[in-house]
């Protein structure tokens, strides 16, 4: 954590930045190990280049601070009390910052007015960027937690083909998949479960719903889950019942997109050549068209975070890096295949975190 917030500091002065407040659940816990869902209250963060180092929270967290070993200083508040005074007032009392790093993407208007009034000579400027960069690169710990994470998408795949029977639906796969999850102690997945079968799983954001299974369907599944504050993201798709020569030609498609994108993801590769690699296999075998997005996308404690594996990403990949790989054909009245793994980036090139085989399975 010390390395952490080091780098937090030097990051500070590197873009002439006085200070920094986030309040992301995700940039919280990086940088003080303090994982709660804020809900309407606050907690944020605040650090500058001086090496003060303050947490603000509910009292009623303060026992899941001091759980998460956080030596900084902390101030708590009771419901009735004005967070944003006693914060302000206090970094106020150690010096009032010139320019304040500010998470764009996660700051809600009111909370920013609420902010620029408190400092209302504080020149607020954008530290999504830097932010993001600095929990790029993971370390040895993290990718360990992350390889457990991707286990346990492994085992829901795995519940899921136990439990995909003729009239089954969608939602009954699902509960069946965060039941079993639930009793392996995972507390929440990564996002909403998804399985598609049939025509539906042409869609690949589709919305999972009560259509019964039938024979010769496409299944589709998609689920990550939380573990230790970060996350994972696993698709596999299998057909009910034998395949048809089309659906088989779809499937090995995507398989050997994959297949050639992985094999593509050495250290100093540009982000962007991934995904055109397995955009030409697609493409090659007449179903171009029918990939709308990118190949992938980063994987940490946030499921979509840094890098963005899009076309026309022109960063190289570095080691410690970790994203998804995950090709799609979807043809509309006919279905969709997606096959998704979590890959690692060392020195010796990438390490596919999950294994859940990738043979089409005829169930």
């Amino acid at each position: 954590m010390e390395a952490r917030l080091n780098n937090l500091t030097q990051a500070l002065k590197k873009h002439s930045i006085d200070s920094v407040f986030m309040t992301s659940k995700e940039n919280v816990f990086y940088f003080t190990n303090l994982y709660a869902e804020a809900h309407e209250r606050l907690i944020g963060a605040y650090m500058d280049q001086k090496g003060n180092r303050i947490l603000i929270a509910p009292a009623l967290e303060k026992e899941d601070v001091k759980n998460a070993g956080w030596n900084g200083e902390l101030i708590t508040y009771f419901d009735h009390e004005n967070p944003w005074d006693k914060l302000s007032s206090f970094i106020k009392d150690i010096g009032h910052p010139q320019s304040m790093a500010i998470e764009k993407e996660d700051l809600n208007v009111l909370n920013y007015e609420t902010l620029k009034n408190q400092f209302p000579k504080t020149e607020m400027v954008n530290g999504q960027h830097f932010l993001n960069e600095l929990r790029l690169i993971k370390d040895h710990h993290e990718m360990k937690i992350l390889k457990e994470a991707a286990q346990y998408a492994d085992f829901g795949i795995e519940t899921a083909l136990k439990h995909i029977q003729a009239g089954k639906t969608e939602l009954d796969i699902i509960a069946e998949i965060e039941y079993a999850m639930k009793k392996e102690g995972i507390r929440d997945m990564s996002f909403g479960t998804t399985v598609l079968t049939g025509k539906k799983s042409a869609a690949p954001h589709g919305n999972p719903d009560l259509t019964p299974i039938q024979k010769s369907d496409f299944v589709l599944m998609d689920l990550g889950v939380v573990h230790k504050g970060y996350c994972s993201d696993i698709t596999r798709t299998v057909v009910f019942g034998e395949a048809s020569e089309q659906q088989k030609g779809i499937y090995h498609t995507v398989l050997q997109a994959e297949q050639k994108a992985i094999e593509a993801c050495q250290v100093g590769t540009r982000l962007g050549d991934i995904d055109q690699v397995a955009r030409q296999v697609i493409k090659d075998a007449g179903y171009g068209e029918y990939f709308p997005h990118r190949i992938g996308h980063g994987l940490g404690i946030n499921v979509h975070e840094f890098p963005s594996l899009a076309s026309n990403n022109d960063s190289v990949l570095q080691e410690g890096m970790s994203f998804t790989v995950e090709p799609g054909i979807y043809v509309p009245e006919v279905g969709g295949v997606r096959i998704e793994d979590d890959v690692f980036i060392t020195g010796d090139g990438p390490t596919t975190l999950t294994e859940f085989i990738k043979e089409l399975i005829e169930l």
